[in-house]
């Protein structure tokens, strides 16, 4: 049996709610780590713009959407706003494919990730269950044209390499 290697994309992207957290919220989670900070996502869930860029990329590959579809039941029926399990309900539909490379590229001008990137891709290629050397992320300002680059969210993308099996023709 052969292999075939497929890539997709995925994309996400939260703004900030307006204002500044207490004491005792001062955080945000990016790639299932918490990174201090003084704002919030608006968002219904916890906002972890990477691990639901992730997502996506996961739904591009299979065809099962579940950020707005399944996320929503999880998150809005039940309650359950941690990203971690939206992302395990995406590896679900992922038959016999496995990951074999996932890079990201973050866009703000904060928090600034640089000291937090070497633990977000230690968490990630735990929750995707690859080696860390297989896992790239970059974070860039953008020069500040745009919202992102100017503070006021955090965009991010993502492109996934899957290895599944081919029939050998």
């Amino acid at each position: 049996m052969g292999y075939a290697y497929l890539t997709s994309i995925g994309q996400d992207s939260h703004r900030f709610l307006e204002g500044t957290l207490d004491a005792s919220s001062n955080a945000i989670k990016l790639g299932g780590v918490d990174v201090p900070f003084d704002r919030q996502f608006d968002a219904n869930s916890d906002g972890d713009v990477i691990l639901h860029a992730i997502t996506n990329a996961i739904s591009g590959y299979t065809g099962v959407n579940i950020l707005g579809g399944a996320a929503d039941k999880i998150c809005l029926e039940q309650g359950i706003k941690d990203s971690r399990v939206y992302l395990a309900e995406a590896l679900k539909y992922m038959g016999d494919a496995s990951i074999a490379h996932v890079s990201m590229t973050v866009e703000c001008l904060r928090p600034k990730l640089k000291e937090h990137i070497p633990a977000i891709k230690e968490s990630v290629a735990s929750l995707l269950n690859i080696d860390p050397s297989h896992v790239g992320l970059t974070a860039t300002t953008g020069e500040g044209l745009t919202g992102f680059g100017r503070g006021e969210g955090i965009q991010v993308f993502v492109i996934m390499t899957f290895k599944a099996p081919a029939d050998e023709d």
